[in-house]
């Protein structure tokens, strides 16, 4: 029989530039409609974000990627190929530096397989091949890249690690979840659009999986993906980056398909909401943890980990959830805990954890 897997660490990076709010002053006089420009304010001044990262440098005086002399000068829109090129020589370097947090806290010697998670980039070798280069691994490292799953895509790294493990006992995965999003700004007055830009920044994180019993126990996986929802949440390539689609009825529809009885019974496992104490829900936005929270009646601060994570960080995509579950491990000791993520489908995915005996 399969013995257990064990997330065992959990470390994080971000860029230094911190740019939330030169975003909010480049994007809210694009806005022409005044009453639409004053809503726009109401929800950043609601969103729960006070710091986004970027990886792009700073403009020539020090300021934004949106002032003089930065990536996005005077609202000059970059091409793919720009953005691309940006994204082959910083996804890996903010990998590595994720994995430098991991490594103080194990031992990251033995890898024998590397899972790389990332939706913001394409580059061939790809950066699951460039960091493990860069890390010395030995050749016959097995390595998944997992492509454009969005933001649940730490969900399917983790539970391929699982699976590994589970195969192969002796296994020490490295799993990474590298998302830079600021690399597809677009230029656009639609409110939508940019209310879905402001959530999201760029970060990295790295974790270890073994059947060493430190850390939390991963247990039993579920997804699932709404029924017509697959236009809520979408990625457009263009000849100016990629451009995201995030509809304002993600909220509603996230918190009907919680309210989905065969769904509540895979993501709860048969346990009961009040045996949980311990959530890593992704902070996809304010609006989706208050939906998560609705749907299960959740107490208050329930969901401390997620809210922390965007208000430091922003929605970073699929490393989102690596933050939630490393601020977890910190914390006290979860006897019940469930990780919970959605993205492009309408898809929810996550699985069970708790802490290692």
């Amino acid at each position: 029989m399969p013995g257990n897997v064990y997330l065992n660490a959990i470390g994080t990076a971000v860029p230094d530039h911190e740019a939330h709010s030169a975003f909010i002053g480049w994007a809210q006089p694009k806005i022409a409609d005044p009453r639409l420009a004053k809503l726009f304010g109401r929800m950043v001044a609601r969103s729960g974000i006070e710091h986004r990262w970027t990886v792009l440098p700073r403009a020539d005086d020090g300021g934004s990627p949106i002032g003089p002399g930065g990536f996005y000068e005077n609202g000059f829109m970059p091409g793919t190929d720009a953005r691309m090129r940006v994204y082959a020589e910083q996804a890996p370097a903010l990998s590595l530096e994720a994995i430098d947090r991991l490594a103080e806290q194990v031992e990251i010697d033995r890898i024998t397989h590397l899972v790389l998670a990332s939706c913001t980039g394409f580059v061939a070798p790809g950066v699951d091949q460039i960091v493990a280069r860069r890390l010395g691994l030995a050749p016959s490292v097995e390595r998944l890249l997992v492509g454009f799953m969005g933001c649940y895509a730490a969900v399917a790294a983790l539970r391929s690690a699982r699976h590994i493990v589970r195969s192969e006992p002796a296994a020490r995965v490295l799993v990474v979840c590298v998302e830079l999003c600021s690399l597809h700004l677009q230029d656009t007055g639609e409110i939508e659009k940019l209310l879905a830009m402001l959530q999201f920044g760029d970060g990295a994180g790295a974790a270890l999986v073994t059947s060493d019993a430190a850390g939390f126990e991963l247990e039993a996986p579920f997804a699932t993906t709404l029924p017509d929802s697959d236009r809520l949440i979408r990625w457009d390539i263009t000849d100016k980056g990629f451009e995201m689609h995030l509809s304002g009825e993600v909220p509603q529809r996230i918190a009907q398909g919680l309210a989905d009885p065969d769904f509540a019974a895979a993501a709860l496992g048969g346990r009961d909401v009040e045996d949980i104490d311990g959530w890593a829900v992704h902070a996809g936005g304010r609006s989706i943890l208050d939906a998560v929270e609705t749907a299960y009646h959740l107490p208050q601060g329930a969901l401390w980990a997620s809210r922390e994570t965007l208000h430091d960080y922003g929605n970073m995509s699929s490393a989102t959830l690596m933050f939630a579950l490393g601020k977890l491990l910190k914390g006290p000791r979860i006897g019940q805990g469930i990780a919970l993520a959605f993205g492009p489908g309408l898809a929810a995915e996550g699985f069970g954890f708790r802490s290692a005996a």
